[in-house]
C-alpha cells in the first residue's frame, strides 16, 4: 500500500489531494498544527475510503518540527511514496513594513520547510522512486510582494530539484495554481465578489490535474486551460506589463492575488490550500 504525506491536508487544496489520494487507495500522513481538527479530517478519511491515516501535529515555522516531519518522510520501516508539500498562508504585509515578522515566517513555512522536507524525500526516494508535489502559484510570474517572491522560490526550486533526481525514478512537479476557492481567501481577507467568476476553480480540480500531471512527469502543472493561457502571457509580457498589472492586483484587491492554499491560519502546517 503506497502512502502519501501532505502539509496542509485538512483544508482546501490540501483536503482535496487527501481525499483523491484516499479514495486511490493511498494510506495518508497528515501534517498540521490543529490537532483536534486532524483528528477529526482522518476519521472522515478512514470512514469514507477505509485506508489508515497518521496524524502529525507539526508547525512549519518551527525547525525542530520540521526536522520531527523530515525523520518521518525519511523512515525506511515506514516509506512515504509521495510528499505533497502545500502548507501556506497570505502575507498581506508591505515590503517595507517595520515588523517584518510574518515575511519571517512566510519564508519558514513556504521555502525552508520546502527545501528540507523536498530534500528528505528526495533522499529516501531516489533508491525505489516516488512522487514529490509542491504547491506553488501563478504568482510567480507577478510581482505581489513577499508571497509572489515566495512562490517563484517554490517553482525554481521544483525545477531545480527535478534535474538533480533526474533519472532516479522521482518525480517533482510544481502547481501553480490560480484562484481557488478556499478558506484561504476569506482568512486572507480577500472578497471573493471582487474576482470574476470565470476566474475561480475548484480545488478538486487542481488536485486532480497537480495528480495527472505528476504522473505524467510534468515539473509544471498550470490546472486548467484558462490558466494555462493566463499563464503563457505572464511569462512572455514585457517585465514593465508584468509590473503594471501586479500593481493593479495588489491595490484594487488589498494585497489579494491568486492564490494556492487556504491556511489554518497563518503558520499551521495545514495552512494552506
Amino acid at each position: 500500500m503506497a502512502t502519501a504525506l501532505i502539509t496542509g491536508g485538512t483544508s482546501g487544496i490540501g483536503a482535496a489531494f487527501a481525499r483523491q489520494l484516499a479514495a486511490a487507495g493511498y494510506d495518508l500522513v497528515l501534517v498540521a498544527r490543529d490537532q483536534s481538527r486532524l483528528v477529526s479530517v482522518a476519521a472522515e478519511l478512514h470512514a469514507a475510503s477505509g485506508i489508515d491515516v497518521e496524524v502529525l501535529r507539526a508547525d512549519l515555522a518551527d525547525r525542530a518540527d520540521v526536522a520531527r516531519v523530515a525523520s518521518r518522510i525519511e523512515d525506511a520501516a515506514r516509506p512515504i511514496d509521495m510528499l505533497v508539500n502545500n502548507a501556506g498562508f497570505a502575507v498581506p504585509v508591505a515590503l517595507t513594513a517595520v515588523d517584518a515578522s510574518l515575511h519571517e515566517r512566510a519564508f519558514d513555512v513556504m521555502c525552508r520547510a520546502i527545501l528540507v522536507l523536498g530534500g528528505a524525500a528526495g533522499r529516501a526516494m531516489r533508491q525505489r522512486g516516488g512522487t514529490i508535489i509542491n504547491i506553488s502559484s501563478l504568482q510567480s510570474f507577478l510581482a505581489t510582494g513577499s508571497y509572489g517572491a515566495i512562490k517563484a522560490w517554490v517553482t525554481a526550486y521544483s525545477q531545480g530539484l527535478a534535474v538533480e533526481l533526474r533519472g532516479t525514478g522521482v518525480k517533482v512537479t510544481a502547481v501553480l495554481p490560480g484562484w481557488v476557492r478556499t478558506e484561504w481567501h476569506e482568512r486572507a481577507g480577500v472578497r471573493r465578489s471582487s474576482i470574476p467568476g470565470w476566474l475561480w476553480t475548484e480545488p478538486d480540480d487542481v488536485a486532480r490535474i497537480a495528480l495527472r500531471d505528476a504522473a505524467r512527469g510534468r515539473v509544471i502543472s498550470v490546472p486548467t486551460v484558462r490558466y494555462r493561457v493566463l499563464g503563457w502571457f505572464a511569462r512572455h509580457l514585457p517585465m514593465r506589463t508584468i509590473r503594471w498589472i501586479s500593481a493593479g492586483i495588489s491595490s484594487s484587491r488589498g494585497e489579494a492575488t491568486p492564490a494556492t492554499q487556504a491556511p489554518e491560519h497563518h503558520v499551521k502546517a495545514d495552512g494552506q490550500p
